[in-house]
């Protein structure tokens, strides 16, 4: 039978907590799994975050790969959250984001943050917000969180790129 993208997630961190190391791609993944894609894996318990990581451009060869990827990284290696224990993963829901190529934008007037996530750049420094975020109504709102993730003060003027997600639990 084939993988769902966040069945793929969950057997990746299992597989990854119980060897040590990132899950053989799978043979039976469907042909959506060969498109090269960005993706962010985002875990949660009781409905907080509990690790999010991703890519704003593909880092692998395809998609499975890229889902693998960053479900480990989400469990393992986000800075904000200890790493997740085999104890752990019964009590956590995964969701997985596969992201359309980004769009340059000039401006907020058309940008609708329930529908289009955010990446704002500013040399170096780079801060990103997926779409449809609870308490995140506003394209504003969605620009200063972006800065502030990416150590962009608020006066700073950004590069702003959109991109859309399929969102899969």
């Amino acid at each position: 039978m084939p993988h769902s993208t966040v069945n793929l997630a969950i057997e990746a961190v299992r597989y990854f907590l119980a060897n040590g190391k990132p899950l053989p791609r799978p043979d039976n993944l469907g042909n959506e799994f060969n498109e090269k894609s960005a993706v962010f894996v985002s875990i949660k318990q009781n409905k907080n975050l509990r690790g999010c990581i991703g890519s704003i451009t593909p880092k692998t060869q395809n998609l499975g790969n890229e889902i693998i990827l960053n479900a480990v990284k989400a469990a393992t290696k986000d800075p904000r959250f200890p790493p997740i224990s085999k104890l752990e993963l019964s009590n956590l829901t995964f969701s997985v984001d596969v992201l359309t190529p980004l769009e340059a934008i000039e401006g907020l007037s058309n940008h609708n943050p329930k529908k289009y996530g955010l990446v704002v750049k500013n040399g170096s420094k780079s801060g990103l917000l997926l779409p449809d975020l609870e308490g995140v109504k506003t394209a504003e709102k969605q620009l200063e969180i972006c800065k502030k993730k990416a150590g962009i003060s608020a006066s700073e003027s950004v590069e702003m790129f959109r991109f859309q997600v399929k969102r899969y639990y």
